[in-house]
């Protein structure tokens, strides 16, 4: 693959990770708003995306990817808000 497409590819993905990041933030600031406790918020985004993951990739697939999350949380890769893995 031509390096100069594959890095077009790479920034579009990066810009809609971006993207995908603002609407999801904005959508978990409503439901604050709303009165729905973060953590609700969390698990239910958490099962969405997982569930999405699932019937996409299936279950074997997502139970690999998500056995690696705890070292993910524990390198800070999702403390910071601007990071998008």
């Amino acid at each position: 693959m031509d390096a100069t497409i594959k890095a077009d590819d790479e920034l579009e993905i990066a810009n809609q990770k971006q993207e995908a990041y603002q609407r999801l933030s904005h959508a978990w600031q409503e439901a604050l708003t709303a009165g729905i406790e973060p953590d609700v918020v969390a698990h239910a985004a958490l099962f969405a995306a997982l569930s999405d993951l699932v019937e996409t990739y299936g279950e074997d697939a997502v139970a690999v990817y998500t056995s690696k999350l705890a070292e993910r949380v524990n390198r800070g890769e999702f403390s910071m808000p601007d990071r998008l893995n």
